[in-house]
Parts: structure tokens; C-alpha cells; sequence
């Protein structure tokens, strides 16, 4: 057993999924033994019972540029301390014999050739060898696990050669599909802003969300934001995403919500007048690029145009409410409406000082969403046809409805 399953288990950590390696083996010597053949790049076997995946043991050479520019070799000669040289991190390079079952266990069913339980033990990231640098998808692994092991810091040797890699052009090489499975399982850990942090330092952030990098040092009136520094506001609404267990389609839309401050001019600062529409137009540039699903981008959308709308909704009339609802299609769409109500608690918690604030515009927002569906619109329409209204009219005649609503159970 190798990998994440060992360092999990050594962490007193559930494993979720156990990897194998083989050493001395051939693919027909494995299909031979009933192991089902699915890998395509190198030979990986699924258990004929288990279903646990197999892998020969391997090398890797590489070959050109980015996460495909490999060379595999796989043989029987090939010794798990070659294989376990070429993989990233010291934590996930230590291997078990089969019959391991924990810390517990004799030592000696344990094979770490580069100190990986002492980096446990010692909280560290550290990467294996100088080939961390062949595979610049390793920098956003490192910086997931960063987010996942907040308490454990990252080598400064390790460090120093993520911006090198940065420096050498390794992180334009990141395809999209690679950098949102990345991200989105960073996203969903419990501090999510550390994966940020460490892509910033290491300068990876200003190559793959440089949308998201140029935040930083962009300043906010202090009476609406104590921190002040829109990067800093912006990890503060992570942090609370996560303390609130939103899912994923909602962290996204805190990570993408002020896009726009970024863009404001110079003389204007620190006011963001109108930030909503041009953070809209930048996520609908990076959701292309990195070709976040449609769900996800549909609700970070809803947020970065109305967010300060909904934060004001305390102010609007009945009749505006409505409006308001209809802009973010809530009629049609009211869980992803509630998504984007929780960002936007996100967003306003999200603030030096403020993370235990209440923030009433979500309940009563849901309340006036409730009262509005309640309204019998087919039987409106159909009164308003019998009365002569076509059109526009009818439609007019039902917002008024659902406004009366809304209305009656805001008080």
C-alpha cells in the first residue's frame, strides 16, 4: 500500500480509498491472476474482488513541457524505492506492506526511503527530489494539501523551487481541466484560503487566477472593511464559507464575488462603485478559461452581479424585492438562490471583526422568496386575460401579486 492511504492512516485519519504498487510483476502475470486492466499511460490493474486499484511499479522520464510531457517505464526490475522516488511529497512517498494496519504496527512493515514519517511528525510539506519540478500540477497538489493540513508548513526548500518552476514558465503549462479539480478540492476543505495563500507565495496564483492574485493590495473604505485590503477580505470570506460548510458551487462564488475591485480606477479608490458589473464580466472570463461547470459559474454569476443588492434588500420595497428576485431567477431557481443568499452571508461575515454578525437579509430574502411562490400565478394570468390584458401587462399583473405578497409577510 502507498500514497495518501499510508499517510493517512499514520495521521489517524479515515482512508478513504487504498492504492497498491506491485514490484517484480509483469501485465500478463496480472491479467493472468484476474487483475483487470485500466490504466492507459502505464499499467494499473483493478483487483478482481476489491476493486482496489494496482499499479506496476514504475519510473517516469521527462520528456517536454506540462503535466503530459512524461516518459513512463514499467518493469519487473523496477524497485519500490524507484517508484516511490518519482512521486511528490515525502509524506506520500512512504509504502506498507500488505499485512500493515496502522502506527500501531511494527516498524518494519513500513518502507520510507525519504523521511516521510518524520515529516509527519513534524508537520511538514517537503517534496522527494529536484523531478518535483517535471510536473507543475504538483504545486497545486502541494497547495491543496497545504489547505487540507493547515498546521503542517511547507519546506523552504520546497518553496524556493515552486518559484523557480513559476520563474521557468511551469505553471502556463497547467491545462484547465487539471487546475479546477485542483482547486475545487481545496475549495472544499476546511481552510480553503490556505491553498490561496501558498499559490500567492510561491507566485503560481498570479499565473492561473490572475484575476483572483490582483485582489491583493487593492484598498476598501475601513467603515465597510476593517481589514481594508480586498486579498485579505477575500480569505475572510473563504474562512467563513467553509466554517458554514457551504457547498461547492457557493465557494466558488466567494472566491469570484469582487473580481471587479480589481479593476477600479485609481482616482476612485477606496469606493468600488459598480464592482458588481465588472467582477460579472471578469468570472465569465475565468469560468470559460478554466471551464468551471455551469452550476458553479450560474451561482458565482447570481452573486458578483447582485451581492450589494441583496446586502441592501433591508431598504427595498416590496416591489423592488420582487424585481430583485426576478433578476436572480429565483422563481425558477430557488435553491440556487438560497446558494447565493449563504455567499452573500459569507461575504458580509467575511469582515475583520464581523464573524459573528447577523446577517438578516438571508432568512428575510427566503421569506419574501416563499411568499412570492406562494402566489397562484396561473390564476392571475387567467384573470388578467378575462379582464383583457395581453402582454407585458399580464406579467406586470403578477409581479404586482407577488409583490402584495411580499409585502403582507415582510410586515
Amino acid at each position: 500500500m502507498v500514497g495518501g492511504a499510508v499517510r493517512d492512516r499514520l495521521l489517524g485519519l479515515p482512508v478513504q480509498d487504498r492504492d497498491w504498487v506491485v514490484v517484480g510483476a509483469t501485465p500478463e502475470q496480472m491479467a493472468g491472476r484476474g487483475f483487470v486492466p485500466v490504466g492507459k499511460d502505464f499499467p494499473v490493474f483493478l483487483h478482481p474482488e476489491t476493486h482496489e486499484e494496482y499499479a506496476l511499479a514504475r519510473t517516469e522520464r521527462k520528456q517536454g513541457r506540462g503535466y503530459r510531457g512524461f516518459v513512463v517505464h514499467a518493469s519487473p526490475a523496477v524497485t519500490l524505492e524507484q517508484d516511490l522516488a518519482r512521486r511528490d511529497l515525502t509524506i506520500n512517498a512512504i509504502a506498507a506492506s500488505a499485512g500493515w494496519t496502522g502506527a500501531e504496527d511494527p516498524a518494519h512493515l513500513l518502507i520510507d526511503p525519504f523521511g516521510g514519517q518524520r515529516d509527519l511528525r513534524q508537520r511538514v510539506l517537503r517534496h522527494v527530489s529536484g523531478a518535483f519540478r517535471e510536473d507543475p500540477v504538483r504545486i497545486l497538489r502541494l497547495a491543496r494539501l497545504a489547505a487540507r493540513f493547515h498546521d503542517f508548513s511547507v519546506a523552504p526548500e520546497t518553496m524556493a523551487l515552486m518559484r523557480e518552476m513559476v520563474r521557468e514558465g511551469e505553471a502556463s503549462h497547467l491545462v484547465p481541466e487539471r487546475v479546477w479539480q485542483e482547486m475545487a478540492r481545496g475549495l472544499m476543505t476546511d481552510h480553503p484560503d490556505r491553498m490561496f495563500a501558498v499559490l500567492r507565495d510561491c507566485g503560481a496564483l498570479a499565473v492561473i487566477l490572475p484575476e483572483v492574485d490582483r485582489l491583493w493590495g487593492v484598498p476598501q473604505r475601513a467603515d465597510y472593511h476593517p481589514e481594508v485590503d480586498t486579498g485579505a477580505h477575500l480569505m475572510l470570506v473563504l474562512r467563513m464559507a467553509a466554517r458554514l460548510g457551504a457547498p461547492l458551487p457557493v465557494r466558488y462564488a466567494c472566491l469570484t464575488h469582487d473580481l471587479g475591485k480589481a479593476a477600479t480606477p485609481a482616482d476612485v479608490l477606496p469606493r468600488h462603485t459598480g464592482h458588481e458589473k465588472r467582477s460579472a464580466e471578469l468570472l465569465t472570463g475565468l469560468s470559460a478559461r478554466l471551464r468551471v461547470p455551469a452550476g458553479c459559474h450560474g451561482l458565482a454569476d447570481v452573486v458578483a452581479r447582485e451581492h450589494g443588492n441583496i446586502h441592501r434588500s433591508d431598504t427595498l420595497s416590496a416591489a423592488a424585492t420582487v424585481r430583485l428576485l426576478e433578476r436572480c431567477d429565483a422563481f425558477r431557481k430557488p435553491a440556487r438562490f438560497a446558494g447565493a443568499l449563504l455567499a452573500c452571508e459569507c461575504d458580509a461575515r467575511g469582515r475583520l471583526g464581523m464573524e459573528s454578525a447577523a446577517y438578516p437579509q438571508r432568512p428575510r430574502l427566503l421569506a419574501a422568496l416563499a411568499a412570492a411562490l406562494a402566489v397562484p400565478t396561473a390564476e392571475v394570468a387567467g384573470a388578467a386575460l378575462a379582464a383583457g390584458a395581453r402582454g407585458p401587462e399580464i406579467g406586470q399583473r403578477i409581479a404586482a401579486a407577488r409583490a402584495q405578497a411580499v409585502a403582507r409577510a415582510l410586515g
